[in-house]
């Protein structure tokens, strides 16, 4: 399926709890199954939960802490609070300054963050296992000892209000998510309130009412720790019970329990929601469903999965197939006390919204009232069951699966639970589940359309119960110590060895490139197909060839249709993807091992053979008109679209990847079978194959599935200048009078992937802006509270790449974030960079990069990307070498040559009347365009005569 930002924000959508699952059952695939999660389990006597995963495969570890502390407890006239007090919690302690938890994760090579769900809040990181004791230190800071002072509160208010507008307010169908949904799947339970909460809310919440939270809900007594990697059992109990054990349980508990349920609904009703972004309009449904650990959970799994997952389900046959609808998602969300089912469609602006809206109706009544077939029933479950496999490659993830199912169940063997109960559902369950829980009498039909944001048009009929109110907070806010009298974190233990996996290397007889390696033992394992032919070898008029060649490449092959395709892959568990970079194309599948055989040869009759049949081709093209409009309305989106071209002008890089609406337009059959005829061809193909598969037998996969592929011409020859010359600085504004938040990116020219001062450059970028610790996020978010995160990065490219700082901000602050990218600019260019820093910021990358080559698909990805740049398979393995050997001279050097502000091109989408007077002030020649004025095929937008 084309993944156009219409489908992503359908992804974005369907955000409900992913099916845990466990063992096969006679009608899976054979050998299909997921690995149990071992686990040992202990409590403190202060009620703190300690669970252990441990995992000597892996040179991290992961620690975990879960309090049972979630967005169902916001007090009354305070929704969001619990997101909130996240943000607040991750901030100070008695012996940790403002962020130095940033320092104490990416400066040594981690990563960390927090999330805030329903039933659930969590404090999590990932850091080289000899770091195990100095995160055990931050989370007992962290619930001992935490400082809410006025300065924490006030900053981190602004930063949630930042989130709100980048995630909720500029989407095009972020209000649905996360405003529109709630409100009326729920009638009495606090899940009807909006997890992120809302402007008026945050504003009006103090300081004392974060106190008061904390005091009330938190403490060892509603937490649990999970601790996941590369630890010795008996060392991590004895640091549990020093950091943990003496903390006492709350002083002054609330009941965490929610008595309220939701009554039955017995008659329908309807709505129509507007905002004023919506460029497609939806029709769907909403249902009241039961709370996690139902007896009636895993069906709904498995029935949301036949209607709406994958291109053979039952949604996508009836509504995207035949173009009534641009997508379509039905997903079920539960939580602790009750869940909802909701099904949508995206309608084609063509078609009739009341028919597409009856077409789903049919679909609904059809699994109300008939058996669903053996076939569609073994699909949904091998696709859930491949969903566990992926989430327990990795020890975080078989943590973070285990720790989801636990805070909704109060079961630490719910994911295995819910997998066994998963296998075990039949036709029979399917139909009473669909029968009991999307009766027409309890629908709430809904629309949502473009119009002036009205609340009230989608408020529930039943008055907003009145929630709980928390006790005053007692006594007087900590204090961070002075300097002299701070704890010091505990230093590194001793780093557990690891090898790391052997790379197997050959080129078969008709030139392809074959690497192979054991990246675990989880069976579960991915393709990588590299080819060339990347979206530079576009032209103008037809941008989007390489891309739709590559993703309408299983629409139709020589001897199956797309359905065949579809409905194969997904009864194996497999996942697919196909997309076309700048300089070539990739093609990705992942499958359970037992069922890599089988799914490699769809991929190899994909790659070799695509047809691109019209009608797929017609709908598909659509399709990907559509998701412009959505991308058009989207800052964040359009920004990146606009810095594309005036960054590489009319050079082949400068080409949108994803093509324009003419574009779109004017590309046939032929260009696309041409396409692949000319560019994936044998003699220039890579396959990379990992995962817990023996490299010896992926290496006699590879050549049974592609070692007969020939081509009857000679290998293609790649533009020879793709980002041709570098064009003029300029500074453009894309007005768009109804933007909820405007995108700011500053740009400026970068080198090719295999220059030798790559590394120098990728060092001084992660000073900039590398991260949460990188001086962006430093400047924007940390110190003025401007945007929810900024950061910069550049690509990885044959020619040369662009180097892009971006952040989003509130429409009056755009200046002010533009600003602020041009003065960090001159600063990395200036200031030398001592080696003290370029240390940490070394960790920091070398810590991304190995987590990344932990799982199979990030294997792949690294070194897909190493192969198509021309470089050695073992350069993946060189990555910390290559960094260490960078000089704070060569650093500051490569900083001062690329990081020029005078040569960056600033790129400004949003209300431009709320800023363009102080863009004008910072640079006088400001390119104003209207938004719907755009046109994305030549460097001058369309606009000179």
């Amino acid at each position: 399926m084309l993944k156009s930002a219409l489908a992503v924000g359908v992804a974005v959508l369907a955000f409900a709890t992913p099916a845990l699952a466990q063992e096969a059952a006679p009608d899976l695939e054979p050998g299909l199954s997921a690995p149990e999660i071992e686990f040992t389990e202990w409590t403190l006597d202060n009620g703190l939960r300690v669970i252990a995963i441990p995992d000597e495969g892996t040179a991290t570890v992961t620690t975990s802490l879960w309090y049972e502390v979630g967005s169902k407890h916001d007090p009354e006239g305070r929704s969001g609070f619990a997101h909130l007090f996240e943000h607040i919690l991750s901030r100070k302690t008695e012996n940790m300054p403002y962020n130095m938890i940033y320092g104490l994760t990416a400066d040594v090579g981690g990563t960390r963050n927090a999330s805030t769900g329903s039933d659930r809040t969590n404090y999590y990181e990932t850091v080289p296992a000899e770091y195990l004791e100095t995160m055990l230190w931050t989370h007992r800071e962290r619930m001992f000892k935490p400082v809410i002072d006025q300065q924490v509160f006030d900053s981190e208010r602004e930063v949630v209000k930042e989130e709100l507008r980048q995630r909720v307010l500029a989407p095009p169908y972020g209000r649905l998510q996360r405003f529109v949904i709630a409100e009326n799947a729920y009638d009495v339970l606090p899940q009807r309130r909006p997890g992120i909460g809302s402007i008026e809310e945050l504003d009006s919440a103090t300081l004392d009412d974060a106190r008061a939270f904390h005091q009330a809900y938190y403490g060892p007594d509603t937490a649990t720790l999970i601790v996941a990697g590369n630890f010795e059992m008996a060392n991590l109990r004895a640091l549990v019970d020093e950091y943990f054990a003496d903390i006492p349980r709350r002083a002054d508990p609330v009941d965490l329990t929610i008595s309220a349920r939701e009554p039955e609904r017995t008659s329908p009703r309807s709505f129509v929601a507007t905002a004023p972004n919506v460029p497609l309009p939806v029709a769907g449904s909403i249902w009241k469903a039961p709370g996690s650990g139902s007896a009636d959970s895993a069906a709904l799994d498995v029935l949301t999965a036949i209607m709406a997952r994958g291109q053979s389900s039952r949604l996508y046959d009836a509504l995207v197939r035949t173009g009534k609808a641009v997508d379509s998602a039905m997903f079920y969300g539960e939580s602790e006390e009750g869940g909802y089912v909701a099904s949508f469609a995206i309608t084609n602006p063509m078609a009739d919204a009341d028919e597409v809206d009856g077409l789903l109706k049919d679909e609904l009544e059809r699994i109300r009232t008939e058996p669903v077939s053996a076939a569609e029933l073994a699909e949904a479950k091998s696709e859930l069951f491949s969903d566990s496999l992926q989430r327990r490659e990795t020890a975080r993830g078989r943590a973070f699966e285990l720790g989801e199912a636990l805070v909704s169940t109060g079961n630490p063997r719910a994911a295995d639970d819910r997998l066994a109960a998963i296998a075990a559902v039949s036709a029979e369950d399917v139909q009473r589940a669909a029968a009991k829980w999307l009766a027409p009498d309890a629908r709430v039909d809904m629309r949502y359309v473009a119009g002036e944001e009205n609340p009230s048009a989608y408020a529930n009929p039943v008055p907003m119960p009145t929630f709980r109110s928390l006790p005053s907070a007692t006594g007087e806010p900590l204090a961070v110590l002075p300097e002299g009298e701070r704890q010091e974190p505990p230093a590194a233990g001793t780093r557990p060895e690891v090898v790391a996996p052997d790379i197997m290397e050959r080129t078969l007889a008709n030139g392809i490139e074959v690497v192979a390696a054991q990246t675990g033992e989880v069976p579960l394992v991915t393709m990588t197909v590299l080819v060339p032919g990347g979206a530079s070898t576009d032209t103008r008029d037809k941008a989007g060839v390489a891309q739709f060649a590559a993703q309408l490449a299983d629409q139709g092959t020589a001897d199956m249709s797309a359905q065949d395709i579809a409905a194969r892959l997904e009864s194996l568990g497999a996942s697919f993807s196909a997309n076309a970079g700048r300089d070539g194309t990739f093609f990705s599948l992942t499958a359970p091992a037992a069922n890599i055989e089988a799914a490699g040869g769809l991929l190899a009759s994909i790659v070799r053979t695509a047809q691109y049949p019209q009608a797929e081709l017609d709908r598909e093209r659509k399709r990907a008109i559509d998701g412009l409009l959505v991308e058009m309305k989207d800052p964040g989106a359009l920004a990146g679209k606009v810095a594309t071209l005036v960054m590489y002008g009319d050079a082949p890089y400068g080409s949108q990847p994803g093509g324009t609406a003419e574009s779109l337009a004017a590309i046939t059959r032929e260009d696309l079978l041409q396409h692949r005829r000319t560019w994936w061809h044998p003699g220039e193909t890579k396959i990379i194959v990992s995962g817990g598969l023996d490299p010896a037998q992926a290496t006699s996969l590879a050549e049974a599935l592609f070692g007969d592929w020939s081509a009857d011409g000679p290998a293609p020859t790649p533009p020879s200048d793709p980002a041709g010359e570098a064009q003029p600085v300029r500074t453009v504004v894309i007005d768009m009078p109804e933007a909820g938040q405007a995108a700011v990116y500053a740009a400026v020219r970068a080198m090719p992937r295999d220059d030798e001062r790559y590394y120098a450059l990728e060092l001084s970028n992660a000073v900039l802006g590398g991260g949460s610790s990188g001086r962006l996020f430093e400047e924007i978010r940390t110190k003025r509270s401007l945007s929810y995160g900024a950061y910069s990065g550049f690509a990885d490219r044959s020619d040369d790449s662009v180097l892009t700082a971006s952040a989003q901000t509130k429409n009056e602050t755009a200046d002010e974030v533009a600003q602020i990218f041009l003065d960090e600019f001159a600063r990395l260019g200036t200031e030398p960079l001592d080696e003290a820093l370029l240390d940490k910021r070394r960790l920091y990358l070398g810590g991304n990069y190995a987590r990344s080559l932990e799982s199979s698909s990030g294997f792949n990805g690294i070194v897909a990307g190493l192969l198509q740049q021309g470089l050695e398979p073992a350069e993946a393995a060189r990555y910390a070498e290559r960094l260490a050997a960078v000089t704070p001279e060569s650093a500051s050097a490569a900083a001062q040559e690329f990081v020029d502000p005078e040569q960056a091109t600033l790129v400004i989408v949003g209300n431009a009347a709320e800023f363009i007077d102080g863009v004008r002030a910072i640079r006088p020649d400001v390119e104003v365009i209207p938004a719907e004025d755009l046109d994305l095929s030549a460097a001058d937008f369309g606009l000179q005569e």
